[in-house]
Protein backbone atom coordinates (compact mmCIF):
# COMPACT_ATOMS: atom_id res chain seq x y z
CA UNK A 1 0.00 0.00 0.00
CA UNK A 2 2.90 2.38 0.76
CA UNK A 3 4.42 2.08 -2.74
CA UNK A 4 1.01 2.62 -4.37
CA UNK A 5 0.61 5.84 -2.38
CA UNK A 6 4.08 6.94 -3.51
CA UNK A 7 3.30 6.22 -7.18
CA UNK A 8 -0.03 8.05 -6.94
CA UNK A 9 1.63 11.02 -5.22
CA UNK A 10 4.39 11.17 -7.87
CA UNK A 11 1.74 10.94 -10.60
CA UNK A 12 -0.27 13.79 -9.07
CA UNK A 13 2.84 15.95 -8.63
CA UNK A 14 3.83 15.29 -12.27
CA UNK A 15 0.30 16.09 -13.46
CA UNK A 16 0.32 19.25 -11.32
CA UNK A 17 3.60 20.43 -12.87
CA UNK A 18 2.23 19.78 -16.34
CA UNK A 19 -0.93 21.76 -15.56
CA UNK A 20 1.10 24.59 -14.04
CA UNK A 21 3.11 24.90 -17.26
CA UNK A 22 -0.09 25.29 -19.28
CA UNK A 23 -1.86 27.53 -16.75
CA UNK A 24 0.16 30.67 -17.51
CA UNK A 25 -1.40 32.65 -20.32
CA UNK A 26 0.88 33.93 -23.04
CA UNK A 27 -0.05 37.53 -22.21
CA UNK A 28 1.16 36.96 -18.62
CA UNK A 29 4.64 36.05 -19.92
CA UNK A 30 5.27 38.89 -22.38
CA UNK A 31 3.39 41.09 -24.87
CA UNK A 32 3.75 38.82 -27.91
CA UNK A 33 1.88 40.41 -30.83
CA UNK A 34 -1.41 39.01 -32.11
CA UNK A 35 -1.26 37.12 -35.40
CA UNK A 36 -1.50 39.20 -38.56
CA UNK A 37 -4.22 38.61 -41.12
CA UNK A 38 -3.64 35.28 -42.90
CA UNK A 39 -1.55 33.90 -39.99
CA UNK A 40 -2.20 32.11 -36.70
CA UNK A 41 -0.19 32.30 -33.50
CA UNK A 42 0.52 28.85 -32.10
CA UNK A 43 2.23 28.22 -28.77
CA UNK A 44 4.16 25.28 -27.29
CA UNK A 45 4.57 25.06 -23.50
CA UNK A 46 7.33 22.68 -22.38
CA UNK A 47 7.54 20.72 -19.15
CA UNK A 48 10.61 21.40 -16.96
CA UNK A 49 13.48 18.89 -17.32
CA UNK A 50 16.42 18.39 -14.98
CA UNK A 51 19.09 19.03 -17.64
CA UNK A 52 17.40 20.96 -20.41
CA UNK A 53 20.61 21.34 -22.42
CA UNK A 54 20.25 17.61 -23.21
CA UNK A 55 16.94 18.21 -25.04
CA UNK A 56 15.80 19.88 -28.24
CA UNK A 57 12.40 20.61 -29.74
CA UNK A 58 11.71 19.72 -33.37
CA UNK A 59 8.95 21.88 -34.81
CA UNK A 60 6.84 19.96 -37.31
CA UNK A 61 4.82 22.52 -39.22
CA UNK A 62 2.79 21.12 -42.08
CA UNK A 63 -0.52 20.37 -43.74
CA UNK A 64 -2.75 17.32 -43.96
CA UNK A 65 -2.91 16.46 -47.65
CA UNK A 66 -3.98 13.63 -49.96
CA UNK A 67 -0.82 11.60 -50.62
CA UNK A 68 0.07 8.44 -52.53
CA UNK A 69 3.04 6.08 -52.01
CA UNK A 70 5.57 8.83 -52.81
CA UNK A 71 7.46 10.75 -50.16
CA UNK A 72 5.89 14.21 -49.82
CA UNK A 73 7.43 17.35 -48.30
CA UNK A 74 6.69 21.05 -48.14
CA UNK A 75 9.44 23.68 -48.05
CA UNK A 76 10.00 26.72 -45.85
CA UNK A 77 12.26 28.50 -43.38
CA UNK A 78 11.37 29.04 -39.73
CA UNK A 79 12.91 32.42 -38.87
CA UNK A 80 13.79 33.40 -35.32
CA UNK A 81 12.77 36.95 -34.37
CA UNK A 82 13.17 38.90 -31.15
CA UNK A 83 10.41 40.48 -29.07
CA UNK A 84 11.55 44.12 -28.93
CA UNK A 85 12.40 45.31 -25.43
CA UNK A 86 12.18 41.80 -23.98
CA UNK A 87 14.78 39.80 -25.89
CA UNK A 88 12.47 36.77 -26.01
CA UNK A 89 12.55 34.72 -29.21
CA UNK A 90 9.54 33.95 -31.37
CA UNK A 91 9.41 32.22 -34.72
CA UNK A 92 7.79 33.01 -38.06
CA UNK A 93 7.13 30.72 -41.00
CA UNK A 94 6.54 33.27 -43.72
CA UNK A 95 5.94 31.12 -46.75
CA UNK A 96 5.31 27.44 -47.44
CA UNK A 97 6.11 26.04 -50.88
CA UNK A 98 5.19 22.72 -52.46
CA UNK A 99 4.32 20.00 -52.05
CA UNK A 100 7.39 18.35 -53.51
CA UNK A 101 7.33 14.63 -54.10
CA UNK A 102 9.38 11.67 -55.23
CA UNK A 103 8.17 10.34 -58.59
CA UNK A 104 7.71 6.60 -58.01
CA UNK A 105 4.93 4.79 -59.80
CA UNK A 106 2.44 3.73 -57.15
CA UNK A 107 1.13 0.27 -58.05
CA UNK A 108 -2.22 0.54 -56.27
CA UNK A 109 -2.94 4.17 -57.21
CA UNK A 110 -4.58 4.74 -53.82
CA UNK A 111 -4.32 7.98 -51.88
CA UNK A 112 -4.75 8.70 -48.19
CA UNK A 113 -4.84 11.79 -45.95
CA UNK A 114 -1.55 12.28 -44.16
CA UNK A 115 0.41 15.02 -42.39
CA UNK A 116 3.06 16.46 -44.72
CA UNK A 117 5.79 18.40 -42.86
CA UNK A 118 7.64 21.52 -43.94
CA UNK A 119 11.37 20.84 -44.24
CA UNK A 120 14.01 23.55 -44.24
CA UNK A 121 16.15 25.58 -41.86
CA UNK A 122 15.32 26.59 -38.29
CA UNK A 123 12.97 23.78 -37.22
CA UNK A 124 15.21 22.33 -34.44
CA UNK A 125 15.02 24.60 -31.37
CA UNK A 126 16.70 24.82 -27.99
CA UNK A 127 14.66 23.36 -25.11
CA UNK A 128 13.71 26.04 -22.57
CA UNK A 129 10.74 25.36 -20.30
CA UNK A 130 10.89 28.87 -18.81
CA UNK A 131 9.58 30.48 -22.01
CA UNK A 132 6.83 29.34 -24.36
CA UNK A 133 7.72 28.68 -27.99
CA UNK A 134 5.61 31.18 -29.93
CA UNK A 135 5.15 30.55 -33.66
CA UNK A 136 3.42 32.59 -36.35
CA UNK A 137 2.45 30.43 -39.31
CA UNK A 138 0.15 30.74 -42.32
CA UNK A 139 -3.51 30.03 -41.47
CA UNK A 140 -3.58 26.68 -43.29
CA UNK A 141 -0.51 25.31 -41.46
CA UNK A 142 -0.73 23.08 -38.38
CA UNK A 143 2.11 22.96 -35.84
CA UNK A 144 3.14 19.75 -34.14
CA UNK A 145 6.35 19.08 -32.24
CA UNK A 146 8.59 16.33 -31.00
CA UNK A 147 11.10 16.30 -28.13
CA UNK A 148 14.59 14.96 -28.77
CA UNK A 149 16.90 13.91 -25.95
CA UNK A 150 20.62 13.25 -25.92
CA UNK A 151 22.00 9.87 -24.99
CA UNK A 152 23.89 9.71 -21.71
CA UNK A 153 26.60 7.72 -23.50
CA UNK A 154 29.40 9.90 -24.91
CA UNK A 155 31.70 8.44 -27.53
CA UNK A 156 35.29 9.47 -28.27
CA UNK A 157 36.54 10.16 -31.77
CA UNK A 158 39.69 8.44 -32.97
CA UNK A 159 42.61 10.13 -34.66
CA UNK A 160 43.30 8.86 -38.16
Amino acid sequence: MGSLTFITTVGLITAGLSCAVHAAKLEDVAPFPKAESGFTRQVIHLAPQTQEDGYQVEVLAGKTLNVDCNRQRLGGILEEKNLDGWGYPFYRLEKVIGPMSTMMACPDGKTKRDFVPVVGDGFMLRYNSKLPIVLYVPKDVEVRYRIWSASSKIEKAIQE
